[in-house]
């Protein structure tokens, strides 16, 4: 049989990240002692009362199709939420819950963009980005950026890059893979270029309540009417609640929008879960004594991998001000990320993520959600590693 494959399939590419934390898995799982770096996923528990909601809904038969856009009581808890926290006021209809952040992005590079469409991404960049870009039929166009400026695009560039065919741009504060946070007075400079060009901003804000060192995240949207009408914001509840296999996001749009994207998800997924959304009611409107006590360590364990990456010979790291990463740079050691990360793997059973996934080839992607036991364990065996370089 001769298996068609669409072109729209064929040109994807597997996520790295996924692919190398399912290698990584599978070599614990086979007795190796690996230390893993790569996947962005906090070594936390979901909350108590979070879990204990979801069982309350499934105890009470909360098991059946919900509305696709979400429960009504999430979406105006979400809404609150966005009043409460970031000074922005939606309605629920403008709030749409998703199964996962991931979703919710895919959802309005869909919604928004078509063929000829361009779609403008700083780099490094989250590696699904370019991929949904990929299925929409669209063109993704990259402005790369380096550890010189802290991985931030500069409205110069943003607006030397805009044509007539750029649909959105692609804003992701506090940053995946680099950590790094645009400041308010830089977040607005970037929004009113694309106020001025007509170009709309998806706003990737789901790390917003991970920030060190006083670093401060605003919402795009939040500077004038102008601002708020340009952008979607897409959001989840995997980071900063440790809900990553929930499979659980949210989004907030203007109302067009999102109407064309409660269109799109019912013909695809239908609603999210309907006993994690009981869920996802708790985590973002009960309790938080859990971020302050998670934040702590973050701090810690990013202080000291930092400490590490820069000790070692041939790396260089500008320290991260927000999410769970770090950034560093490899290329004195003379080898690109994948080659470097395939070899770190293999010779000090070490797992991290080559830039190359992210746009950026002289870096690797270093995830310090996972504890200082093994920080200081995977990085001893990393410095180790590129030693050895320096000697061969």
């Amino acid at each position: 049989m001769n298996y068609k494959i669409s072109r729209r399939a064929a040109a994807l590419s597997p996520s790295l990240t996924l692919a190398i934390d399912s290698k990584a898995k599978a070599m614990k799982a086979a007795g190796e002692d690996v230390v893993g770096f790569g996947a962005g996923e906090p070594d936390f528990d979901t909350p108590d009362h979070i879990k204990m909601a979801a069982v309350k809904g499934l105890a009470d038969g909360f098991t059946k199709y919900t509305p696709s856009s979400g429960i009504p009581e999430l979406r105006e808890a979400i809404a609150a939420k966005f009043k409460r926290e970031n000074g922005l006021t939606y309605k629920p209809s403008q709030i749409i819950v998703s199964n996962g952040g991931k979703h919710s992005c895919y959802n309005v590079i869909l919604a928004t963009c078509e063929e000829g469409d361009e779609v403008i991404i700083p780099a490094p960049y989250w590696l699904s980005y370019p991929e949904m870009v990929k299925l929409a039929g669209a063109t993704s166009v990259v402005l790369e950026t380096s550890d010189r400026t802290e991985f931030k695009v500069t409205p110069e560039q943003l607006r030397a890059a805009i044509t007539p065919r750029t649909r959105l741009f692609i804003l992701n504060s506090p940053s995946n893979p680099t950590g790094s946070v645009y400041t308010p007075e830089e977040v607005k400079a970037l929004g009113d270029v694309c106020v001025e060009k007509g170009v709309l901003i998806m706003s990737d804000e789901i790390y917003e309540q991970l920030l060190y060192d006083g670093a401060v995240h605003r919402s795009v949207a939040s500077f004038s009417q102008a601002h708020f009408d340009h952008t979607i914001i897409v959001h989840g509840f995997a980071k900063a609640w440790s809900m990553t296999g929930w499979r659980l996001g949210f989004l907030a749009a203007p109302e067009p929008i999102a109407k064309a994207i409660d269109a799109v998800q019912s013909h695809s997924t239908s609603n999210p879960t309907s006993f994690a959304q009981k869920g996802g009611v708790a985590a973002i409107s009960g309790s938080q004594d859990h971020l302050p006590r998670w934040l702590a360590e973050y701090a810690k364990r990013r202080t000291r991998a930092w400490q590490l990456l820069n000790a070692m010979p041939g790396v260089s790291c500008v320290n991260s001000k927000g999410a769970f990463y770090l950034f560093p740079n490899i290329h004195r050691s003379g080898l690109k990320s994948a080659d470097f990360c395939a070899r770190l793997l293999e010779q000090e059973k070490v797992a991290a993520v080559p830039g190359i996934a992210f746009g950026a080839d002289d870096y690797i992607r270093i995830s310090y959600a996972t504890s200082l036991a093994n920080i200081e364990k995977g990085l001893e065996r990393m410095d180790r590693f590129v030693r050895g370089l320096q000697k061969s």
